[in-house]
């Protein structure tokens, strides 16, 4: 039985004509080196990481046909590698919104230079940022009282894109009563988005890409379909406040998070604009804030 198995796996990998060499393994070293890098800046504890895993077992599965085809079970093995074919095409579909922000990541300058070289910030609070914080809870307490729709764009590592080129720019100080003003019903700029870029109000009235995701429910409207799909083509964070209900979310890789008490969303804002106390600290909260968008 050994014997045919070693038989068999000689025989896939005779067509190769492949030798290890120091070649090779410096080659295998900077494959896992990419490889790895890619998983842990943008699978890891995500939901992409299912697709990952399902892919393995494509491949295992596609193995297993060539091995069946190899040992004459060849109705079995053209099966197995048909129906490898029929999942992988399908998946294309069932993931487009992940492909389709892959891409969008793909496509941002200096894309490489982040993944390789970005190095996370482990300073110390920072006064100045505790302020941006408790300006946005102050606005968003006000406005989730009165249901004024909002919907708050936070530029983070790579490029958000283009999108605020179309709107007003602001170049303001972060402040409760210029948001308010910006996201009161009576003025020209409330309908769009406002976008936050540091300490800074960049501009406001921007059109953000609506999500094209058939699976997104109907209850949503206009501004958590800009949120998503603005999340989705880029790392931003969109906070959104329901004209309807009041209520606060924030979307990060295409997902949608409902905040029912301000504590947690301070928290949550805190990981976005970066205010860490410690490594561990910062980890573990960043983790939370992602096992809990999967759980809604």
């Amino acid at each position: 039985m050994i014997e045919t198995i070693l038989a068999i796996i000689q025989e896939i990998v005779r067509p190769l004509k492949w030798s290890l060499t120091w070649v090779n393994v410096f080659e295998i070293v900077i494959i896992a080196t990419v490889l790895f890098l890619f998983y842990r800046k943008f699978i890891k504890n995500t939901q992409s990481e299912k697709l990952v895993k399902g892919i393995f077992i494509l491949i295992f599965m596609w193995i297993m046909s060539e091995v069946l085809i190899l040992i004459n079970l060849r109705i079995l093995g053209l099966f197995l590698k048909g129906l490898v074919t029929v999942i992988s095409l399908s998946l294309i579909v069932i993931f487009q919104p992940e492909l389709r922000r892959f891409l969008g990541y793909l496509g941002q300058p200096g894309f490489i230079g982040r993944v390789l070289f970005s190095k996370e910030n482990h300073g110390t609070i920072e006064d100045e940022k505790v302020d941006i914080i408790k300006e946005i809870i102050e606005a968003v307490k006000y406005l989730t009282k009165t249901k004024t729709g909002a919907l708050i764009v936070f530029k983070k590592g790579i490029d958000s894109g283009s999108f605020h080129d179309v709107g007003t720019k602001i170049d303001a100080i972060i402040s409760a009563e210029l948001i308010l003003t910006i996201f009161h019903p009576n003025t020209p700029l409330h309908d769009g988005a406002m976008v936050i870029d540091g300490n800074k109000i960049q501009s406001a009235g921007v059109l953000l890409p609506l999500t094209e995701d058939p699976k997104l429910s109907w209850k949503y409207g206009t501004r958590h379909r800009a949120a998503i799909g603005m999340s989705e083509v880029s790392d931003a964070a969109c906070l959104v406040v329901s004209e309807e209900t009041g209520d606060v979310s924030i979307s990060m890789d295409g997902l949608l998070k409902k905040y029912d008490d301000l504590k947690t969303l301070k928290e949550d804002l805190e990981s976005i604009l970066g205010i860490k106390k410690t490594t561990e600290e910062v980890s573990t909260k960043h983790k939370n804030f992602i096992e809990n968008l999967f759980k809604k």
